[in-house]
């Protein structure tokens, strides 16, 4: 079964002064008006999960107007464990602790991790490439602490040669070196992220054909360092990465920026044979991304051994009926939920009788 969340505490935290709630090992529903404080506290529950806002807030954002200091409490609670988690938040840093004993951000998923799912994400398949790799590697990084570390060291190493690449006369001796920087991180990154991606496309797939009635998805990862890289080790990655840096290094020197590798790869989805992106309807596409959530959410449990913390946040005024009735099918498989809402119309009495709902503002 692993942990669970039972209570969150918040004080002097965005709009709180103080707020103490508890949670269900099931379903809890956040229910009241806009800006009562309910992605607020969505936020606090990602934090001390995944040790990271989906808002990418500063310190002092975080801190009430007025106070000095921030602070979020949780308990977790599973298989005869108790866990305490702590965030204490000043205007220039945030601390983390787990049982009185500091750790860092990218320790938090060890003990619960958490997929978030907002009303932005239903734009996962239409916006740029950007969104699906932040999406793809933010899974990575709460199911692996050494994904978050290879990932930074890759895009600082990218940046480096960027900046290289500016002057006006690059050092092309310095820009071999960094070469072999970048081609290792790279290569290691990528390795990762495809073994991590085989995984999870055919749970993608698989959700997708269930909750549309039988429609086929297949997902691809799309690399800027060519086809059919699967089945390749580390280090032929590295050839690989190093024999397309050479060979785009004219168009790099001529654009100023380094145009290959896994800081500019994609992931396409197409829906019975056809491009989401460019052809999908609207329903389709949030199909998409709700299959995405979903699949992480079932990977999760496979990957750490015990299901992630889901976190809806006013998503269900976004879906139609049938999706709704999707997710609130699969929440109820054992899946502790925290949904807010402005409406618990959209829930069925069924799912109210055996939720915890808890009201927010007037």
């Amino acid at each position: 079964m692993g942990l669970a969340v039972t209570s969150l505490a918040l004080a002097d935290f965005r709009s709180f002064e103080r707020l103490s709630v508890e949670l269900s090992g099931g379903t809890t529903i956040f229910v009241g008006p806009n800006a009562a404080g309910k992605t607020n506290t969505v936020e606090a529950l990602q934090l001390l999960t995944s040790g990271q806002s989906f808002r990418r807030p500063t310190p002092s954002q975080l801190v009430r107007e007025g106070a000095s200091s921030a602070r979020i409490d949780a308990r977790l609670e599973g298989d005869g464990r108790v866990l305490d988690a702590r965030c204490d938040v000043t205007p220039s840093r945030r601390q983390f602790s787990r049982n009185g004993k500091r750790c860092q951000a990218a320790d938090m998923p060890e003990a619960l991790m958490s997929v978030l799912f907002t009303p932005d994400d239903l734009a996962l398949v239409k916006r740029g490439a950007s969104v699906r790799r932040d999406e793809l590697d933010g899974f990575g990084r709460q199911a692996n602490r050494g994904y978050a570390n290879v990932l930074s060291a890759y895009l600082r190493s990218v940046e480096q040669r960027n900046r290289l690449l500016k002057d006006d006369l690059p050092d092309l001796a310095l820009l071999e070196a960094w070469d072999a920087s970048v081609a290792l991180g790279g290569a290691t990154l990528l390795h990762a992220r495809l073994r991590l991606f085989a995984r999870l496309a055919p749970r993608v797939a698989d959700v997708y054909e269930r909750v549309s009635g039988g429609e086929r998805l297949s997902c691809s990862y799309v690399c800027t360092l060519g086809e059919h890289l699967e089945s390749l080790s580390r280090d032929e990655l590295r050839d690989v990465f190093r024999e397309r840096l050479a060979s785009s290094r004219g168009e790099d020197l001529r654009r100023r920026q380094t145009c290959v590798g896994p800081h500019r790869d994609d992931v396409s989805f197409l829906v019975s044979g056809r491009d989401a992106r460019a052809f999908g309807s609207q329903g389709q596409q949030r199909t998409v991304a709700l299959a995405v959530k979903m699949a992480e959410v079932e990977l999760a449990g496979e990957l750490v051994g015990s299901r992630p913390l889901l976190l809806l946040d006013d998503v269900m005024s976004e879906l139609d009926a049938a999706r709704r009735d999707a997710v609130v099918s699969f929440v109820r498989d054992g899946i502790q939920t925290v949904i807010t809402t402005t409406n618990l119309g959209y829930f069925s009495p069924d799912l109210l009788d055996s939720a915890e709902v808890v009201s927010f503002g007037g």
